[in-house]
């Protein structure tokens, strides 16, 4: 296990790597406003937040990713295209496995430029690779966006795609909903009488959600039920895009197949297309890369595009090298009206250095 000040140089001398490619340096707060961040993070992030109350400053935060506050930092005033990096401590709470460490090193490197996406994701994926070059490492890809495509183009309700979009990041949820809205499973029993009118309750009101509110979302989902089950052949599809785990050109080639009967990702699986070729031109090996359409699902929620991540070959056990992804919606819900395509990805340097001592034992 490396000690406190090895990891810290090797961060710096990995941010120091990023520096020399032309990124510029940033240091947000290690203590950041609670509020409008919680919101920002998936259900499992919000879940291990360290919160405190502070009386001047309202309700705050240490920092469980980089990410966010760099988004934030650049929606209100960066430059345009811009580059950053990054190193510093992040925080999570760990309530299910005591060996996770609570409080670790990040180094990162994210990239803002409108001009050409599939160039900014091969040149991110291509710099934290290149910085891993050293130990083998295997490369996982994938993009979040085809799912949402395929979500959007079910010929279903608004409601129903809600709930899809909504679970798009818990796998066992998303599938059962799917299989529930075809038909294919009952309702769990406690929704199935709440639908039907038969649950009441004498509990006090608590939460934000007024009594009115809650009786319209009772009523919405009553109405939805009563909606067409899903096509079985619309299931079907997503289900053999949800499976595609196989090296990139041989994914593309399949999804290229699917597009005849699923129109709808046609879009993403061009993006996809676009970012292969920059891959190949940044001298990325593309049959190296599986491509699996789930990868991504359980990470952060605010991808919504490219994904990838690098785990050592001889280490499984330890966490990911590095992980990182799109997040263009990120940007619009920061931007005030303003939004620009981001794209950036972290690495962990303890788990790098134990690696490296490893590989010369």
């Amino acid at each position: 296990m490396p000690t406190r000040a090895e990891t810290n140089a090797r961060a710096s001398a990995l941010r120091a790597g990023f520096e020399a490619a032309g990124a510029v340096a940033v240091e947000p707060p290690i203590l950041q406003p609670a509020g409008a961040l919680l919101d920002l993070y998936g259900e499992d992030i919000r879940a291990r937040a360290y919160v405190t109350s502070d009386p001047l400053r309202g309700e705050q935060m240490l920092r469980p990713d980089f990410t966010v506050p760099v988004v934030q930092m650049h929606m209100a005033g960066g430059a345009e295209p811009a580059r950053y990096t990054y190193a510093g401590e992040v925080f999570r709470r760990q309530e299910d496995d005591a060996a996770r460490a609570n409080e670790y090193v990040q180094v990162g490197y994210e990239v803002f430029d409108r001009a050409d996406p599939a160039g900014a994701d091969a040149e991110v994926f291509a710099r934290i690779a290149g910085a891993l070059a050293h130990v083998p490492t295997r490369a996982v890809v994938g993009d979040v966006g085809l799912l949402m495509a395929a979500v959007e183009g079910l010929s279903t309700t608004e409601t129903r795609k809600a709930a899809l979009r909504r679970h798009l990041w818990r796998p066992r949820r998303f599938r059962q909903l799917l299989e529930m809205f075809a038909g294919r499973i009952a309702s769990p029993p406690t929704r199935a009488a709440l639908l039907r009118g038969e649950i009441e309750t004498q509990a006090p009101h608590v939460g934000k959600r007024r009594g009115a509110e809650i009786e319209a979302r009772i009523n919405a989902l009553r109405i939805d039920a009563r909606a067409p089950a899903l096509d079985a052949r619309e299931v079907d599809l997503i289900e053999g895009l949800l499976d595609i785990a196989m090296p990139l050109p041989d994914a593309l080639s399949r999804l290229h197949d699917l597009c005849v009967d699923m129109p709808a990702i046609s879009g993403a699986v061009e993006g996809l297309d676009a970012r292969r070729g920059a891959l190949e031109t940044r001298g990325v090996d593309v049959r190296a890369l599986t491509f699996e359409a789930s990868y991504g699902r359980t990470s952060m929620e605010y991808y919504d595009g490219f994904v990838f991540g690098l785990r050592a070959e001889a280490r499984p056990d330890l966490p990911p090298l590095a992980t990182g992804g799109r997040y263009d919606a990120l940007t619009r819900r920061l931007g005030a009206g303003a939004e620009i395509p981001a794209v950036g990805g972290v690495m962990r340097p303890g788990p790098l250095i134990e690696v490296e001592e490893a590989a010369t034992c």
